[in-house]
């Protein structure tokens, strides 16, 4: 007799284990399930057992989802939303964006961005060089740091600003995001002629030409802007 049969004839109302051979529990008396008898699994069991990885990975998804809120939150209640000056600035330079042909950029930064004014844990934690903002990508949580409204001398070079960091929203590294406000400056109206004097025009320049020294490649002495 296998261990198996031995289980099977297990009395569901007592607990006796009798015999494999046995029809009726020798204790209460009670009708056992011959292991020859054993159905097969019906449909519902089947399906309850496909269902079985679907349930294990909705469970997975949702504590993913969980931990991740909790995350987002977290960044928000360890750092400080802007004043209402503040966000007026912010909403022009958006504004400068999405005339000038960046409307999906203006988009992100409008609907899905959430401004903070100071640093959160994360930002604390990682630590940074001097900056004008920075995003906690895919948090989309878009710190502005007081030179992003003291030392930009107008709107316009905020709204170069924001391009920037409108990359990093979409996951984009710095290099890419350096080298997209670049090429776009012509069209967002941040050239060198109106703003080559400004801080923020040539920190910008000389963090591309140290990151994407390819687009300083043009002219006699090969080292001019090729994009213009």
């Amino acid at each position: 007799m296998s261990h198996q049969e031995v289980i099977r004839n297990k009395c569901r109302d007592c607990g006796l284990v009798n015999l494999a051979t046995d029809e009726r529990c020798r204790r209460c008396g009670a009708e056992l399930k011959r292991a020859d008898d054993a159905a097969p699994d019906s449909d519902e069991t089947v399906e309850v057992r496909k269902r079985g990885p679907l349930k294990r990975l909705a469970w997975i998804l949702g504590m993913t989802l969980t931990i991740l809120f909790i995350w987002y939150v977290s960044l928000l209640v360890t750092s400080d939303a802007l004043t209402f000056e503040q966000r007026q600035m912010v909403h022009r330079a958006v504004e400068i964006l999405d005339r000038r042909g960046f409307g999906r950029e203006a988009f992100l930064l409008h609907n899905l961005a959430s401004y903070r004014s100071t640093d959160n844990w994360w930002n604390a934690y990682i630590g940074h060089h001097d900056a004008y903002a920075a995003t906690n990508f895919p948090f989309e949580v878009l710190t502005l740091y007081p030179e992003f409204f003291e030392a930009a001398v107008d709107d316009n070079e905020r709204a170069a600003i924001l391009l920037h960091e409108s990359y990093h929203l979409k996951g984009s590294g710095e290099q890419a995001a350096l080298e997209g406000v670049w090429r776009e400056k012509g069209r967002l109206g941040w050239t060198e002629d109106k703003y080559g004097h400004t801080k923020v025009f040539n920190n910008t320049k000389e963090l591309t030409m140290r990151d994407v020294p390819v687009l300083f490649r043009c002219g006699e002495d090969g080292q001019s802007d090729c994009v213009r």
